[in-house]
């Protein structure tokens, strides 16, 4: 069982990386080895949320230089599990959004470790509510997609009747896919986020590849620190990152 040591600071952080996401663990085993890592910076750090580095570019960063955009010339395919999840603790890959990135692959060096809030039952069952509608709608909107030469006959001959007929069949299919592929939190994911916490709205979205074995307090006492506008801590926070066990 592969885990990286990563020294700041505040003091050291021991990470297990997880075997079920393989590219993402095998990449930052390379990049560690390589000491490509060593002397960057946690460049972005938001209370309550998360703290990321792996930008390249943040080595030497003068102060009030923009940061976030650097890493290796190539991506890393998603490796999203449902059976991992942004708890407390959890390393994660950081990613461009979907507008320019659908298949939400990953930076090829830029992670986070989630610190995140202890949620309520009810705000989790809302969350769950508003997942499912989101599913969806994102469903029906890829089968019109599908259909789209259909819809736009109908439109040109204005099919009103069609139209509607067509809009009620996608519903109903889109909703019978859904119910054959439920969303929600799975047990261990209720009890996690009720207890020690995460971010849970990123969960499915994000591959998550590790979690925070020892050293917690010091990713919490980085989540502290104080940040400029653009989310940079206002004292640099360089890292030194090495293989523990491959």
């Amino acid at each position: 069982m592969a885990k990286i040591k990563i020294e700041t600071p505040k003091g050291d952080i021991i990470v297990r990386l997880y075997d079920e996401t393989p590219k993402h663990r095998d990449n930052i085993l390379k990049l560690a080895k390589e000491g490509y890592y060593d002397g960057t910076l946690f460049h972005r750090v938001i209370k309550d949320f998360m703290i990321q580095g792996g930008d390249p570019d943040s080595k030497h960063a003068p102060k009030g230089k923009h940061l976030g955009a650097g890493g290796p010339d190539y991506t890393i395919e998603a490796e999203i599990n449902p059976q991992l999840f942004h708890k407390r603790g959890a390393l994660c890959a950081a990613r461009l959004g979907d507008e320019v990135n659908p298949n939400k692959e990953s930076s090829g060096s830029q992670f986070y470790i989630v610190c995140g809030e202890v949620y309520k039952p009810a705000q989790l069952k809302q969350m769950e509510k508003q997942m499912k509608q989101n599913q969806v709608t994102t469903t029906f909107n890829d089968l019109v997609t599908y259909h789209k030469d259909e819809i736009m006959d109908m439109r040109r001959n204005r099919d009103r009747a069609g139209l509607q007929d067509m809009q009620d069949r996608l519903m109903k299919e889109a909703q019978d896919i859904c119910k054959a592929n439920p969303v929600g939190f799975s047990d261990e994911q209720t009890e996690a986020y009720t207890t020690i916490g995460g971010t849970p709205f990123l969960d499915g979205e994000y591959t998550v590849f590790g979690e925070v074995e020892q050293g917690l307090d010091v990713v919490n006492a980085i989540n502290d620190v104080d940040t400029d506008n653009a989310d940079r801590p206002t004292d640099d926070l360089t890292m030194n990152v090495s293989i523990i066990e491959e």
